[in-house]
């Protein structure tokens, strides 16, 4: 059997090595058009960082071994052309035809299988000045070696990031540790579009305090500059910086599968089935070139990612060598590590998950990763999203400097089974206090949610709460922490009663207003309101997240 496969980044080496495994004596030959073979390209930032100290480490294998050429050939059984370009696909004759970008010389590669792993390419806004010398983008090894060899001499004082996405916030870290200036510049009204607002203006916050700028809603017109940039103009002023990443996404690679007529889908990547088959039956696909499928809405989706990459690619050559494997589709699961806060998310955000038709019920949960008496724990703030009818978790996601991953990971495991809040919340976690509390994050957030679904409690979000101020609406926010904890941190307009005295002191309230319970993260919130509700009180609510999640 003869493969050809386009791609030698991530997607395209996975296939190749597990086709090897499964059909040892399969005549596998892999095109790459640059230099570099299988590297970590999410390692990039890292390495422009220092974390990662020399160039082969990104792509090197878990011993230290280079994966180059020799390697592939000697171990992999693959024979490997790089600087090597696919420049057209005959589906008829079965052929690709390849230019060898170091001599221009042509030849034509028979296949009887083709894969397509030709993964994403950066988009570059057709803007006035994006030439300028200092404008970078951050996809390739090459780009960081620029970009180190831009900082080795000292040209990174301050610098503008284009787009506030994962790869954006990832340099903003690494250059910060080179010392630069950082203002991020974002079209959107928030940065990290994949989350919510009221998790990542916590986000913005924390960046802030870092010394980072981070501007919202505002539109890059252009880059001015003599030869080097020196300022990146916007719809708000000009921002003066000697650096700019470009840093606003990626689009799939498909000219060639579109030439060779393959079918594309909604979202522009080849369209594939769950075994990562093309229209073509004889061509497989995988990777950031292709369309991906959400696996709660059912919807197309292109998340580009490493991991998913190799998934892809290990189900394509099961596939191309016989087997039967099926890749499903994905939940855009990310994290990011921005300073030392963990950003992370999985599944369907509020607003996407309302659009989808689900009754939405969702939890804002602040508590520290482990227990709050052990000396490493570390604040975490989740939001849940959940599914009222069918009780079903949705989504979650995690701001903070505690370890939010784990956190993720499990959610992952339950929305791929379909699993609901209740389910979630009896499950037999690992505990002990260097881990975890003694009920988890996760499995508070979830009891959170069964107590709303069960109308046990009304919750109001810190946004609504914020949204009632405004208006001067009648209501009476009642702060039950304690005198010291209002004096250090007091919130004006509130009623104080501390939740100790509250069964003595609930007469001071008014039965007929609305009232709204808090305090540091809700949990005397829910206590008091449960006491209220026991002396008859009909319209109280409880501020999710409390003040630690508050938004001002």
């Amino acid at each position: 059997m003869k493969v050809v496969i386009i791609g030698g980044v991530a997607a395209g080496p996975k296939v190749g090595a597990k086709i090897n495994r499964l059909c040892p004596h399969a005549d596998v030959t892999l095109i790459e058009k640059g230099e570099f073979l299988s590297y970590a390209g999410c390692g990039l930032p890292y390495y422009i960082a220092g974390e990662v100290k020399e160039q082969k480490e990104l792509m090197c294998t878990p011993v230290g071994v280079v994966r180059d050429p020799v390697f592939f050939q000697n171990v992999k059984n693959l024979k490997v052309l790089n600087r090597t370009e696919a420049i057209s696909v005959d589906r008829a004759a079965k052929m690709v035809t390849v230019r060898d970008l170091r001599t221009a010389e042509e030849k034509v590669l028979p296949y009887d299988k083709l894969v397509f792993a030709t993964g994403s390419s950066l988009i570059r806004p057709p803007l006035s000045g994006i030439d300028l010398n200092n404008v970078f983008s951050v996809h390739k090894v090459e780009d960081a070696e620029a970009i180190r060899a831009a900082l080795a001499q000292n040209k990174a004082k301050d610098v503008v990031i284009i787009g506030g996405g994962l790869i954006g916030l990832e340099m903003t870290e690494a250059l910060a540790r080179h010392g630069a200036r950082i203002t991020i510049v974002e079209r959107l009204p928030h940065i990290l579009p994949m989350m919510d607002a009221d998790l990542v203006i916590h986000v913005m916050k924390y960046l802030e305090s870092k010394g980072v700028k981070v501007r919202c809603s505002t539109l890059v017109q252009s880059f001015q500059g003599n030869g080097q940039v020196a300022s990146v103009r916007t719809d708000k002023g000009d921002i003066a910086c000697d650096m700019v990443i470009v840093a606003v996404g990626v689009r799939p690679n498909t000219g060639l599968a579109k030439d060779a007529g393959l079918e594309l889908g909604k979202t522009g990547g080849i369209k594939v089935s769950s075994t990562m088959q093309t229209s073509d039956p004889d061509i497989y696909a995988a990777g950031d070139c292709t369309e991906g499928c959400d696996l709660i809405t059912g919807e197309p989706c292109f998340i580009p990612l490493g991991s998913t990459a190799n998934k892809e690619g290990r189900v394509a050559a099961v596939n191309v060598c016989g087997g039967k494997d099926v890749f499903n589709g994905v939940l855009g699961t990310a994290v990011v590590k921005v300073f030392d806060y963990t950003v992370a998310r999985t599944g369907l955000g509020e607003e996407r998950a309302r659009k989808a038709g689900f009754d939405v019920v969702t939890v804002l949960s602040p508590a520290p990763d482990k227990a709050h008496y052990y000396p490493a724990a570390k604040t975490i703030m989740m939001k849940l999203i959940a599914d009222k009818k069918s009780r079903r978790l949705l989504g979650l996601q995690v701001v903070g400097p505690g370890e939010g991953d784990k956190r993720v990971d499990v959610a992952v495991t339950a929305i791929t089974a379909k699993m609901t809040v209740d389910d979630v919340a009896h499950l037999d976690l690992a505990y002990a206090p260097p881990y975890s509390p003694a009920m988890d994050n996760i499995i508070t957030a979830c009891d959170i949610a069964r107590n709303k679904m069960d109308g046990v409690f009304e919750g109001v979000t810190p946004v609504e709460v914020k949204a009632m101020i405004e208006r001067k609406a009648d209501v009476v926010l009642l702060d039950v922490r304690s005198p010291g904890e209002v004096q250090a941190f007091p919130f004006p307009g509130s009623v104080n009663i501390p939740l100790g005295a509250l069964r003595k002191r609930w007469t001071e309230l008014p039965k007929d207003k609305e009232i709204v319970a808090f305090c540091k993260i809700s949990l005397r919130g829910y206590e008091a309101a449960m006491i209220l509700k026991g002396e008859g009180f009909t319209k109280v609510k409880v501020m999710d997240g409390g003040l630690a999640m508050w938004i001002s």
